[in-house]
């Protein structure tokens, strides 16, 4: 039986990074940050280590690059699933419901992950500033958009950003390690995002 010579096989340089850009973040949704080495780039798309290296011989920025693509498309995805609330009071529920629920644990595995890459993966580190800023400056335009049509009442909206933020992820990091249930404390971020987006009590409660 002939078989299909290799050069025919062969990608373009461009096709072969996106081949590669694509597997690294099938494996971070997959076994997180930290399940991206060479070898497990390679054997996910079939091919040696030593080629994946020659497209990409910065792991670390690989992994950084991963990190980044996955967060602007869950803050894409985030943005399109808040954008069907006709008011900023139902996005801002929406936006509790959807962090704090099960469809994006694995999402919060690869944040923890970079967390904790970042100590020692400079690019890495500087990549999570930018999508913690991405974040925050995302929840600000819902904010500042409450407050335009008069739902919202906040003196300080970025503080009262950072701090719903910080809330939700820190929910998230409990549940991974299975210490409590994100979703069993919505009712204590709704409770506190209230008081702090100056909304009546049971203003954020599921409908």
């Amino acid at each position: 039986m002939s078989t299909v010579p290799s050069r025919i096989r062969r990608k373009s340089p461009t096709d072969r990074a996106a081949e590669i850009g694509q597997a690294a973040r099938e494996i971070a949704l997959s076994d997180g940050l930290y399940g991206i080495t060479l070898r497990a780039v390679a054997a996910r798309i079939g091919v040696t280590g030593s080629l994946v290296s020659h497209y990409q011989p910065n792991m670390d920025l690989l992994v950084s690059e991963t990190f980044g693509e996955i967060v602007a498309t869950e803050i894409g995805e985030v943005a399109a699933e808040i954008d069907a609330a006709d008011s900023a009071t139902g996005a801002m529920q929406a936006l509790i419901d959807t962090l704090l629920g099960p469809k994006r644990s694995n999402v919060t595995v690869v944040w923890l992950d970079a967390w904790s890459l970042g100590r020692r993966n400079k690019a890495l580190a500087a990549e999570v500033g930018r999508q913690m800023d991405a974040w925050q400056a995302f929840l600000v335009g819902l904010i500042n958009d409450g407050c335009a049509r008069g739902e919202f009442r906040v003196a300080d909206v970025a503080t009262v950003a950072w701090q719903l933020l910080g809330i939700i992820d820190g929910l998230n990091s409990h549940a991974t390690v299975r210490y409590g249930d994100a979703r069993t404390q919505r009712g204590l971020v709704r409770t506190i995002a209230e008081h702090e987006l100056g909304l009546a009590a049971g203003a954020l409660d599921a409908r």
